[in-house]
């Protein structure tokens, strides 16, 4: 082979081999599109929007947010100086002991609890659809971090 063919034949590997890594790049985003709309996806959207809109019938008018600021990552102080905690981490430091209960508690029964008092509403059902997606959503919130069975809120 010449030298200006070996060079053109080069030159043409580099433009395919430039061609199939902008492909790919494209073929990632449309994954990273996709990715966005798997079950488990939507499961997490559906809780966020629960956690901040749903009022469970409450009398109240209360939602998860009204305690539990910026979606749940933010820690709130009330006008009564009543602290909650951020729930950054709250999927890892589950299933904990629960004084007041005297038993061992699920991040389940957590969100029960919180509906019933804290925000005066019917809870989920264990296993149903509202709950799932609501401990979908705060387990998202938790990726990332370290287990911390039976550890504090931070």
């Amino acid at each position: 082979m010449s030298r200006v063919s070996k060079k053109a034949k080069r030159g043409s590997n580099r433009m395919g081999s430039a061609l199939l890594v902008a492909v790919i790049a494209g073929f990632g985003g449309m994954a990273s599109a996709h990715a966005a709309s798997t079950p488990l996806s939507k499961a997490v959207a559906e809780g966020k929007h629960i956690f901040i809109h749903d009022t469970f019938g409450s009398s109240r008018n209360m939602t998860c947010e009204s305690c539990h600021k910026a979606a749940g990552m933010g820690q709130t102080v009330t006008p009564n100086g009543h602290h909650f905690p951020s729930l950054a981490n709250a999927a890892t430091i589950f299933p904990r002991y629960n004084k007041h209960a005297g038993r061992v508690i699920t991040i389940e029964d957590q969100i029960r609890g919180c509906v019933a008092r804290g925000i005066g509403g019917k809870p989920p059902a264990y296993g149903s659809k509202t709950m799932n997606a609501l401990v979908a959503y705060l387990t998202s919130l938790s990726k990332g971090k370290p287990m911390d069975m039976g550890g504090k809120p931070k």
